[in-house]
Order: C-alpha cells, then structure tokens, then sequence
C-alpha cells in the first residue's frame, strides 16, 4: 500500500530538471528532424515517436516510486537471469539493423536487452556491496566481475561497445564508491594498463577504426573520420550564440550524421552555441548533484548504492558523449540522456529517475542498516 506522506519527501528538483532536459531533447529532436527543401522545410516524425515514448517512460517512472525499492534486493538475481536469457535470445532471434544484432522485435515495439542490462547489472552491484559490508577483497571483487562482465561481453558481442563500456564504467564506479582493500587497487593500478592494450585484438574492424580516427580524423576525412570532423564542423559554427532553432545548416543539409541519436549533441551546440550548452551541462551537472545528495542521505546502504550507480550510470553517460562529440573521446555510440532519441533507453532513463525519487521518498522509512 502506499503511503501518501511519502509524497511530501519526493524531491521535485530532480522530477522537474529531468523533464527540463527532456522537453529540451524533444525540442532538439524537432530540429534535428527537419531537412531543409526548396518550398520550406520538411519534418521527420521522429520527435513525435520521442514524445510517445516520453508518456510511457512516465508510467515506468511512477511504477518505479511507488513500489518499496528495498524488494529489488531479493529480486536482483531473478532479474538479472532474465536479461542474460534476452541477450542470448538477441543471438538468434535479434534483428539486425546497422550491422549490429541488439533488438528483439516483439511486434509492437522493438526491445533492447542491452538497456535492460544496464538495470540488472546496477541493481545487483548494489547488492553484491551491500553484502560485502566492507573493503572488497580479491575473492569478493572476482565475483561482481564476472557477474558484471558477462552481460557486458554478450553486449559487445552485438556488437555495441558503448553500452558494454557503460555497464563496466557503471559498475566500476560503484565498486570504487564502496572501496576497496590497499593491495587491491595497488595491484588493479599496475595490471590493468598492462591488460587493457591486449582488448584491442578482440575489437571490431569497425571500433578498431573509430579508435584510430579518433587519433587522426583528417586521415579518413570521407570515411571513418567523417563523423567526427561534421561535428566539430556544427559546434564551431555554433560560436557563442549559436545559430538559432531550426537555423543549424550542418544538421538541416544533411552534413551531420546520426544528429537524433549519438551526435544530437552537435545539433544542440550549434543552434544554441557556447552560451546554450553551458546552460545544458549545468542543468545536467545540478541533476546529479541531487542524485548523489539522495545517496548521501538514503538510509540504507542498499539504497546508497543504488543511487551511486545511477549517478555514475548518468555521469559517464554525459561524460562520453560530450567528449565523443566534441572529438575528445572515440566514437563508441553512447547517446547522451533525455537528448538523444531512443525508445528503450528512454524508459531506462525515466525508470532510473523514478528509483532515486523512491530512494529519496522513503528516508524517513526507517533507519540505516
């Protein structure tokens, strides 16, 4: 049953600033969808499609309120059964669009396991921890490995490297948040950049070239580099000011590449220049702080936990894609949250939102465990 006095606890910033940024991501999709013809200007529906989605990730939001969070915990593995089983049914039975094989198609609507995993993954991290109740040990960190890199490998597999890179990133976030024991990270500082240079023989073609562009754009100007150079192109021409709503040429004349998804970011910067994304980033950066305020005050630590994962989950999110866009990073398709257009991963979104409004409802449930 839920109680009505949890309402007067919910955080409002953060339900506010979430649809603050979203209503600017359709705003942005509404651009991005218009191309430029001899009579005018002709509109995509897809903002329309982003707005839909938008009422339903509201329903997923609310259900994840209204529900008591800590019943995640004795769900988790349950949970997390299921998206393994979806990611290996992708396998065999995921359409394949793009050269990637990451949807199940489920006749009304497409669905991404991968999106999901990002769920499952958090939401047992955060259980694993709150089991440990202490610095990890080497025994205790092997586990959450391997329970974090098997969905993160099958996703890679797809091949989607972004998202397996922020179910890692996610998770490793946590683990740090948590701690762990001295000789641990002592010894992880030493082995993993002796490791990591050996991941690039079992990377795509594809993401092998990405990474090399990201080194020399201007090598591939009118192949793999043309991603890139096209953004830069649209934030620079962008300048202080910007351009103005639907004045972005880069984007309207068709220049910009993948401009709904993992570079709607350069349409942004570019109508509304430095001036306009200062002022998105700081809506971001005020959205986090309140989800990291929420797990400084939630008072179990299995609530704490999960909300660091959703704030590191939303940090590296914002992080890459900005620096993906403005070519600090390698293309590795991780869209930017509440902007890009994505039907899966805006119900993940709004349902991540949903559970820090849960976490921060119920701080004065009951005492910290």
């Amino acid at each position: 049953m839920f109680d009505r006095r949890l309402i007067f606890h919910l955080n409002w910033i953060i339900a506010v600033l979430m649809l603050i940024i979203f209503s600017a991501g359709v705003l942005n999709l509404y651009s991005a969808s218009a191309l430029r013809i001899e009579g005018g200007v002709q509109l995509t529906p897809i903002y329309k499609k982003q707005i839909l989605w938008g009422v339903i990730s509201l329903g997923g939001m609310l259900f994840c309120m209204l529900f008591d969070y800590r019943h995640l915990f004795t769900l988790s593995w349950y949970i997390y059964g299921l998206t393994i089983i979806l990611l290996l049914a992708v396998f065999w039975a995921g359409d394949s669009i793009g050269g990637s094989q990451r949807w199940l198609d489920l006749r009304v609507f497409n669905l991404q396991p991968s999106e999901i995993a990002k769920v499952s993954v958090l939401v047992l991290t955060a259980r694993m921890l709150f089991k440990i109740n202490g610095l990890a040990s080497w025994g205790k960190l092997l586990r959450i490995c391997i329970v974090v890199g098997v969905p993160a490998a099958l996703v890679i597999m797809q091949p989607d490297l972004g998202t397996g890179l922020s179910l890692l990133l996610l998770a490793g976030g946590m683990i740090l948040y948590a701690g762990v024991r001295f000789g641990v990270l002592k010894l992880a500082c030493i082995v993993l950049p002796l490791v990591v240079p050996f991941g690039w023989f079992f990377l795509h073609e594809y993401q092998r070239e990405r990474i090399l562009t990201f080194l020399n754009p201007e090598s591939d100007p009118l192949g793999s580099g043309y991603h890139i150079i096209q953004s830069k192109i649209a934030i620079g021409s962008g300048g202080f000011w910007g351009k103005g709503f639907l004045e972005g040429s880069q984007s309207q004349l068709r220049f910009l590449p993948e401009k709904h998804t993992d570079f709607a970011f350069a349409v942004f910067g570019e109508e509304w220049g430095f001036a306009g994304s200062m002022v998105l980033l700081f809506l971001f950066c005020v959205l986090l702080y309140q989800i990291f305020r929420t797990a400084l005050e939630a008072k179990d630590d299995f609530g704490r936990y999960l909300c660091i994962g959703v704030f590191f989950y939303f940090f590296w999110q914002i992080l890459v894609n900005i620096g993906m866009v403005l070519g600090l990073m390698p293309v590795v398709g991780m869209p930017l949250p509440f902007i890009s257009y994505g039907g899966s991963a805006s119900v993940v979104n709004f349902c991540l939102i949903g559970l820090i409004l849960n976490v921060s409802m119920r701080r004065f449930m009951f005492k910290r465990k």
